[in-house]
């Protein structure tokens, strides 16, 4: 099985890869325990989406660490890939979104498949969590697909709000994800819906996605059908996007997939703010200290 890391938008997040936040005193970052724990999990192999303009300092920094693990390929995600028949319209600087990234990588993915954040820490459990479910399904499962959900109060900050997937579900399967900034107010946890609908409260134990998904490898070809159905749509609206959470959606309600909702109990860890860094290093110390990672990583 194979782990596939959106980190093409990590260059611009950062301001250039040469400033990534080193997180131990080895100088790894958080993209270096996830692919520690997905391989001790039974992932054999990586697949990095990147820009390829940062192909040399990517490899340079994190290939040449984490090869000596396991196998590593590269995949990159450019505007001007797109299906026969369309091209970039004038002015378009925005990456086209998630689903546009793993279809960047169609060629490299030959096996079942998570995806995953390049600049999260999702924990030992939660790859652990995923792995079992893609080995626990028949071979030559399709749409099959699940997502690893964590309890919100697991993925906060102290320093502000941040975007999370409120989950619902019905007898273990999502039914719907609603894209949200959560932030505390009040003693509260509270979801104000990115689509502008009215805020609400959601409990410490309810569940949000962090963009964690487990796929049949038919997923591809799904992405190669949909993709130019949205381009049809979308091509010259400035900033959309063409997003893996829309996709799964859509697949869901055509009855071609179902998505099983899968519980982890890690705790979340990012630098959505730079005042989490501090918090960050600490949290990656104390999990050092008790064994769960052994000192320098590799």
């Amino acid at each position: 099985m194979q782990l596939v890391i959106l980190a093409a938008g990590m260059g611009s997040r950062f301001g250039g890869l040469k400033q990534m936040e080193k997180m131990d005193e080895a100088g790894n970052f958080l993209l270096d325990y996830s692919v520690y724990d997905a391989k001790r999990a039974g992932f054999d192999s990586v697949v990095f989406i990147i820009k390829k303009e940062f192909y040399d300092a990517f490899k340079d920094s994190i290939g040449k660490r984490v090869e000596k693990l396991i196998k590593v390929e590269y995949a990159f995600q450019q505007l001007d890939d797109l299906p026969a028949g369309f091209k970039v319209p004038e002015g378009r600087e925005k990456p086209w979104g998630t689903a546009h990234a793993i279809y960047a990588a169609r060629d490299l993915i030959k096996d079942d498949f998570i995806i995953i954040n390049g600049d999260d820490f999702y924990g030992k459990e939660t790859y652990e969590v995923a792995y079992n479910y893609l080995a626990s399904l028949p071979k030559g499962s399709v749409g099959k697909y699940a997502n690893v959900a964590f309890k919100v109060a697991n993925t906060m900050t102290e320093n502000g709000a941040v975007k999370r997937g409120v989950a619902f579900q019905k007898d273990g399967y999502l039914t719907k994800l609603v894209e949200s900034s959560i932030e505390k107010k009040d003693g509260k946890i509270m979801s104000s819906p990115l689509d502008g609908s009215e805020p609400f409260e959601v409990q410490p134990d309810d569940l949000v996605s962090m963009n964690l998904f487990a796929f049949n490898k038919d997923l591809i070809k799904r992405l190669e059908e949909k993709f130019p159905l949205w381009l049809k749509e979308n091509i010259n609206v400035p900033k959309s996007e063409f997003l893996i959470p829309t996709v799964v959606d859509e697949l869901v309600h055509e009855g071609k997939a179902t998505l099983k909702l899968l519980k982890t109990s890690s705790v979340w860890f990012g630098v959505t703010y730079k005042e989490d860094k501090p918090g960050v290093v600490k949290a990656l110390n104390d999990l050092v200290e008790k064994g769960v990672y052994k000192k320098g990583l590799y």
